[in-house]
């Protein structure tokens, strides 16, 4: 996605089954780079930076989990950003690393010329956070194109997860691009009015009914949506 403020770049990865999508943003002013939940692929971004002649200046962790943090030691040790995650997944997971920012609710982040808003979704985990920019949106494990995500794991909270794809629906234009950590058969970067009509957890109206779908038993794995 190319914009006149940024460029995105999906970035698809796997390791021991997972497959994870990370970002890199740029800024078009600057050439400031920043990095949304870098795991397992440190080549690609690696040529991406360097083919762009982008500087990274700023990774980006929705949440604290070891398949969206992976590379943050490897690139804090080559390129020294700062690294910024929501203050309750800090607290709740003590999450530590070298320049280390928390942010929360409706905080902002500039790269470069362009601005990035924190918004804060609970539900997978406690502090996890979506970074929202003019155009898109990064949504990490809290949202999928095809479901959410589990809240069956330490610290999750299903109830929490209805309020938040709430928040979404209310906060974000329908007209963004949603680009979550991993992707289930659609293409990361569909336009959320997409999303809003076909994933069946934004067709549930009641908290109560949510968590009971959520947390259902006997579901095979982890993306079973239906």
């Amino acid at each position: 996605m190319t914009t006149s403020e940024y460029k995105v770049y999906p970035i698809k990865s796997s390791y021991g089954g997972f497959i994870n999508y990370s970002y890199i943003v740029i800024d078009a002013h600057t050439q400031e780079a920043a990095v949304i939940d870098p795991s397992w692929d440190l080549a690609s971004i690696l040529n991406i930076l360097e083919a762009e002649s982008a500087e990274l200046t700023h990774i980006l962790l929705t949440h604290s989990h070891p398949d969206h943090v992976h590379l943050v030691q490897a690139l804090l040790d080559r390129f020294d950003p700062k690294v910024y995650m929501g203050a309750a997944e800090i607290e709740f997971f003590n999450y530590q690393c070298a320049n280390l920012h928390a942010v929360k609710d409706q905080d902002t982040i500039l790269l470069g010329s362009t601005l990035i808003s924190c918004i804060h979704t609970p539900g997978h985990t406690p502090g996890s956070i979506c970074f929202s920019l003019k155009n898109c949106i990064f949504t990490g494990d809290t949202l999928f194109a095809e479901g959410c995500g589990i809240c069956s794991e330490r610290g999750g909270d299903p109830a929490l997860m209805y309020h938040s794809l709430q928040t979404i629906r209310n906060r974000v234009h329908p007209s963004v691009h949603v680009y979550p950590a991993h992707s289930f058969g659609v293409e990361p970067g569909q336009k959320l009015y997409l999303v809003l009509e076909r994933n069946i957890y934004f067709n549930i109206f009641d908290e109560e009914q949510f968590v009971a779908f959520r947390m259902r038993k006997n579901q095979p794995d982890a993306k079973s949506f239906v």
